[in-house]
C-alpha cells in the first residue's frame, strides 16, 4: 500500500502583483499537516534564472534582510543555497527544524523583506512574470526525501514605471509606399509597458537611408528609428531581424512558450523566431508541444518559426548546440534523459557532437545547427559543414568573437549569427537585469529572397546574414572581381591572388548611432581600422572602454568596479555604456570624479566623458583589474590599451570626434 502524506499548506500575504525591481515584504505560511520531525526540512525553491535579492538572515538594516518565526515547539535554521535543488528551481532556502519538530497545525512564517530592523525589503526580480513560484518541498520523515506540495503560492510581477522610449521600423521600404513602425515604451530594466504603438507613415519619396523621428505618447520623449532602406526598384534579398534562441518556463526560462513567441512577434518586433529548450529538460509531450506551437506561429511573410532544440552535451563531447528544423516533424536527439520522466525518451540519444551529427544526417526533416556558447561552449573541432551553417558569437552570456576565431583557424566557411539565449521570455529585446547574464541579447540579420522556411533556411545555407549586439544596422558588403563579377556576404568566388586589377571590397555600413570605426580582417588579421572623417578642431571627448571576460566557461564574468579621477581638468558630462544593472548606475563623485560598478562577460561597457578643457590635465583609472593613466593632452583616435590577461579583458582610452 501506498503511504499517503498529507504533505500541509502555504499561502503568501500580500499575494496582489509587485513591480519589477521593487523593494517589497511578502510573508510566506507554511502550515504543517503530517508532522515534521527533528532535523526535517522544509525548502522553498525559485526558478534559477530569477534575479530577486538575495535572501540574507545576519544584517536586520540591509536590503533582501529575511526573518523565520514559528508556532511551533522548535527552532528553525534558516541557509540559502542558490544551487539545492533540481533546475529550473535551482534557487533554494532550506529551513532546518531543529530542537523539536513541527506538529500538525503548527505554522512556519518566512518573512521576505522584512523592515522591522530598517530594511527596505525584498528586491524583486527585474523581469515581468505571471506566475513567479515559491515552490515549496517538505521533508517530513528528516530522510532528506523532500516532497513537493499539490500547489504552491504565486505572485504576479508586472513591468514599472516608463523609462525609455524605442522607435523600430522597417529595414527596407519602397520608395514613394507606405509603411507600418512601432514605437515602445520600455521600463528602466527593459520589460515593454503597454503594447507598442503601430504608426503609420506616409513614405519617403526618393531611394536612399532614411530615419523616422517619433514621439512617445508615453513619455514625451523623441525618437529615433534604426536606419531605413528606400529602394527605387524591387530588392532581390530582403533584410529580415530573428532571435533564433531562447527558452520558456517549460526548461528553464520563464512564462510559457505561447508567451514567448507572442512577445517575439508582437514586443520584439521580430520577423524570425526559434525556441531552443536544454535537450535533457524537453519531455517527449514538450518536444510535440514546440512542433505544435512552432506551426501555430509560423506566417509565411508576416511572421517565422523554427522548431528546433539547444543540444546540451558537456564540452568535451561537443558542448552546445543549438539544431533547428525547417519544418516540424523532426526528431529530437537527447545528449543525456538526465531530467526527463523516468530517464527515458522514445527519440534518439546522441551522446556526442558527433553522434548528433550523424543522426540528424539522418533526419527526414531539413535540420540546420549553429555552434553556441552558454553555460557550455561548443567545441567547434566536431563540425559537420552541411549541418552546421553558423557560430553565434553574441547573447546574453555575452560576447564570444573567439569562437569564430577557432572555426577561422580550421578552415570552415562559417556564417556568423547573434541571438539572445533568452531565459526571462523576451526574445528580440532581452535584457540582462541583474543576474548572470552580461550583456543585451543580439539578433541576426537574415538576407533572404521572401520571408518564409525555405528562403530563410537558403539564405542561412548560403551565410546570407549578419550578427549584432542587439541594435539594427544595415550592413552591405560585396566583392568586384577583376572580371566584373559581384558576390555577396557569404559568397565563395575564385580570384586571382596576385596582378591587376585586384578585386575590389565594397562595404556599406548605416550604423543605429554614430560609427566610430570599422575593422577590415583577412581571416584571424587585421587588414585596417577605418575611421569616419570628421571636421572641426580638437574635441573634448574621451572614451574609455573596458572588455573581455575570465574563460570561455561558466565562470567568465570580469568585475570592473572602480572609478575615473581627471586632475587639473573637470568633467562636464558623462554618459555610460552598457550600464545595464539599473541598481548599479555611474556615479558622479564631484566635477572630477566618476565611479561604477560594472561587469562584462566578453563584451564591453565604459563610459564617454567631455572635459572642461579638451588637453589640460590627467586621467587616472582604477578598477579591479588594473589601472591605466594618462595625460589628456597625449590622448588621440588610437586607443592607449592595456591588456589584463584573461579572455581580452583589456582596457582601452581614446579621444572621439567632437560630435557624431
Amino acid at each position: 500500500m501506498k503511504q499517503d502524506l498529507r504533505l500541509g499548506t502555504a499561502t503568501i500575504n500580500p499575494s496582489t502583483p509587485v513591480e519589477v525591481g521593487s523593494h517589497v515584504t511578502i510573508t510566506l505560511t507554511y502550515t504543517a499537516a503530517h508532522p515534521i520531525d527533528d532535523s526535517g526540512f522544509l525548502k522553498i525553491c525559485f526558478r534559477q534564472q530569477g534575479d530577486f535579492g538575495r535572501p540574507q538572515f545576519a544584517d536586520p538594516g540591509a536590503t533582501n534582510y529575511c526573518t523565520v518565526r514559528t508556532s511551533g515547539n522548535c527552532r528553525i535554521t534558516p541557509r540559502w543555497d542558490p544551487k539545492g535543488h533540481t533546475r529550473p528551481w535551482a534557487k533554494a532556502l532550506f529551513l532546518q527544524i531543529g530542537r523539536g519538530y513541527l506538529d500538525e497545525g503548527d505554522t512556519v512564517e518566512v518573512v521576505f523583506g522584512d523592515r522591522a530592523g530598517g530594511s527596505p525589503g525584498w528586491r524583486t526580480q527585474t523581469f515581468v512574470e505571471n506566475t513567479f513560484e515559491f515552490k515549496v518541498f517538505v521533508d517530513p520523515i528528516a530522510t532528506y526525501e523532500f516532497k513537493e506540495l499539490p500547489e504552491s503560492p504565486v505572485l504576479e510581477v508586472r513591468a514599472g514605471k516608463p523609462a525609455r522610449s524605442l522607435c523600430i521600423a522597417p529595414s527596407e521600404v519602397p520608395a514613394g509606399e507606405p509603411f507600418i513602425y512601432h514605437v515602445k515604451t520600455e521600463d528602466c530594466w527593459g520589460n515593454p509597458v503597454g503594447q507598442p504603438l503601430a504608426c503609420q507613415h506616409a513614405g519617403f519619396r526618393a531611394a536612399g537611408v532614411q530615419t523616422v523621428a517619433a514621439t512617445d505618447r508615453l513619455t514625451g520623449l523623441e525618437v529615433v528609428s534604426n536606419p531605413v532602406r528606400v529602394v527605387g526598384t524591387p530588392s532581390t534579398l530582403h533584410p529580415y531581424w530573428a532571435d533564433f534562441h531562447g527558452q520558456s518556463e517549460e526548461t528553464v526560462g520563464s512564462n510559457s512558450i505561447e508567451d514567448y513567441f507572442a512577445f517575439a512577434r508582437d514586443r520584439g518586433l521580430l520577423d524570425i523566431a526559434g525556441h531552443q529548450g536544454n535537450d535533457f529538460q524537453v519531455t517527449d509531450d514538450f518536444w510535440d508541444k514546440i512542433n505544435h506551437v512552432s506551426h501555430a506561429y509560423n506566417r509565411p511573410s508576416k511572421f517565422i518559426t523554427f522548431p528546433g532544440y539547444e543540444w546540451s552535451g558537456n564540452t568535451p563531447l561537443g558542448g552546445d548546440r543549438n539544431v533547428y528544423f525547417a519544418s516540424e516533424g523532426g526528431r529530437i536527439s537527447h545528449s543525456s534523459t538526465d531530467l526527463l520522466p523516468g530517464k527515458s525518451t522514445a527519440f534518439d540519444i546522441s551522446p556526442t557532437a558527433v553522434d548528433l551529427f550523424r543522426d540528424l544526417a539522418r533526419s527526414k526533416v531539413r535540420p540546420f545547427v549553429f555552434a553556441h556558447v552558454g553555460g557550455r561552449y561548443a567545441d567547434i573541432a566536431m563540425h559537420d559543414p552541411e549541418l552546421e551553417v553558423a557560430v553565434e558569437i553574441h547573447s546574453a552570456w555575452g560576447t564570444f568573437e573567439w569562437l569564430l576565431e577557432d572555426a577561422l583557424r580550421r578552415g570552415y566557411r562559417i556564417g556568423i549569427v547573434a541571438n539572445s539565449d533568452d531565459h526571462k521570455c523576451r526574445p528580440g529585446a532581452s535584457y540582462p537585469g541583474s543576474g548572470e547574464f552580461g550583456s543585451l541579447g543580439g539578433l541576426t540579420c537574415v538576407l533572404a529572397e521572401r520571408l518564409d522556411r525555405e528562403a530563410l533556411y537558403a539564405a542561412l545555407a548560403a551565410r546570407h546574414c549578419y550578427a549584432t549586439t542587439g541594435n539594427r544596422p544595415l550592413l552591405d558588403v560585396t566583392v568586384t572581381t577583376p572580371g566584373g563579377r559581384q558576390a555577396m556576404m557569404g559568397d565563395v568566388v575564385a580570384v586571382a591572388v596576385s596582378g591587376t586589377p585586384v578585386p575590389v571590397l565594397n562595404v556599406s555600413i548605416a550604423g543605429t548611432a554614430a560609427i566610430e570605426s570599422v575593422d577590415v580582417r583577412n581571416e584571424l588579421d587585421l587588414v585596417e581600422t577605418l575611421r569616419p572623417k570628421t571636421a572641426g578642431g580638437r574635441s573634448s571627448r574621451i572614451k574609455l572602454v573596458w572588455s573581455g571576460a575570465e574563460v570561455r566557461g561558466r565562470d567568465r564574468l570580469t568585475r570592473w568596479d572602480g572609478g575615473l579621477t581627471v586632475d587639473g581638468n573637470g568633467i562636464a558630462a558623462a554618459t555610460p555604456i552598457n550600464f545595464w544593472n539599473a541598481d548599479w548606475p555611474l556615479e558622479r563623485a564631484g566635477h572630477n570624479r566618476l565611479a561604477w560598478r560594472s561587469n562584462t562577460t566578453g563584451g564591453l561597457a565604459g563610459v564617454i566623458i567631455e572635459l572642461e578643457d579638451a588637453d589640460r590635465g590627467s586621467i587616472t583609472v582604477s578598477t579591479l583589474q588594473g589601472q591605466l593613466g594618462a595625460s589628456i593632452a597625449s590622448i588621440g583616435p588610437e586607443p592607449t590599451v592595456v591588456e589584463y590577461g584573461g579572455l581580452g579583458k583589456r582596457m582601452a582610452l581614446y579621444r572621439l570626434p567632437a560630435a557624431g
